[in-house]
């Protein structure tokens, strides 16, 4: 990571940083044999823009993981190509089209990926909903707020899909409960595709689900949709408050063996009183803006699954 000669104040915030990251206790990704994956919601990233310490913050974060799926990236990708200079020449993203009205809120979703790490593998596509013919027209009966956004990638011997989203808030959650069940029958059609892209698929975004008990995580799991184990007994939630589990990782794993026992939530803020150790006299509501509301919700993976396929391979 290319951090370059930054001020004394922007290290003083690095330091305080790498302690946090410490804390998370994120294990190191290994070449061919694990990732560590990730999901973050950067609040309205690229509408206002970040300080330099901000970018550098974020740049840092971001370096933790090998296959980040960004949430709330905005129209203006500046911000986004300010952190990619300093990530370095090894990082890519692919990242979805705009939105632009007000259900879209202007908002893109990206792949943020260490192409040491991860292969693209070509797939990348926005989620369209069912069409019927309507007199000469095919035409969708309802739409998604905001596409989900999806991209193929390698990593060792394991070929995969990463899909990611962000459901829409609304007046009241049935509103969301229908978009999730509609989101949840669209998973599963993909899934059962002849000709689809892979059989893995990893599902993950910011879902707008208080908890694991509310309906509306039992609408987006209907059908058969998972949490890994090393995330199903997390105590915390991903927003600030660490009450809400909005953010969500999901699998349909044909190789369960390939979610480790190891996942968790980067808490790059703990609570108000830290704000003044990455940015001296900031208030909650400032300090959203330049880093989020919401926190890094990570899994690591195993990618090594040659052992996994020789051994359904003698069990068939």
């Amino acid at each position: 990571m290319n951090h370059g000669n930054v001020s004394p104040e922007i290290a003083k915030g690095l330091l305080a940083l790498h302690e946090r990251i410490a804390a998370s206790n994120i294990p190191s990704s290994k070449l061919d044999e694990s990732i560590n994956i990730a999901t973050w919601n950067i609040r309205e990233f690229g509408k206002k823009k970040r300080t330099e310490p901000a970018i550098h913050y974020i740049a840092e974060i971001l370096g933790q993981f090998d296959l980040i799926g960004v949430v709330e990236l905005r129209d203006n990708l500046t911000d986004l190509g300010r952190v990619l200079k300093i990530l370095g020449s090894y990082w890519r993203a692919v990242y979805s089209d705009m939105i632009p009205d007000a259900g879209g809120n202007r908002e893109r979703i990206a792949f943020v990926y260490d192409k040491r790490a991860v292969v693209f593998n070509g797939l990348a596509a926005e989620a369209s909903e069912p069409r019927k013919k309507k007199g000469f027209e095919y035409l969708p009966e309802s739409s998604f707020w905001r596409s989900p956004y999806m991209a193929s990638f390698k990593s060792g011997s394991f070929d995969f899909v990463a899909f990611t989203t962000h459901i829409r808030w609304g007046e009241g959650e049935e509103p969301r409960k229908f978009e999730l069940e509609r989101l949840a029958d669209w998973i599963e059609a993909k899934r059962q595709e002849e000709h689809k892209e892979d059989k893995d698929l990893i599902v993950m975004g910011d879902f707008n689900i208080p908890s694991k008990t509310s309906p509306l995580f039992k609408a987006i799991t209907k059908h058969g949709l998972q949490l890994p184990k090393a995330l199903a007994g997390l105590e915390h939630g991903s927003n600030l408050a660490k009450d809400k589990r909005y953010d969500q990782i999901l699998h349909y794993s044909d190789y369960p063996d390939t979610f480790t026992n190891k996942g968790g939530i980067l808490d790059f803020y703990i609570d108000a009183d830290h704000i003044k150790d990455l940015f001296p006299g900031m208030t909650k509501e400032p300090f959203t803006y330049q880093m989020s509301d919401h926190l890094p919700l990570w899994m690591q993976m195993n990618t090594d699954i040659e052992g996994f396929e020789l051994g359904q391979i003698l069990q068939s």
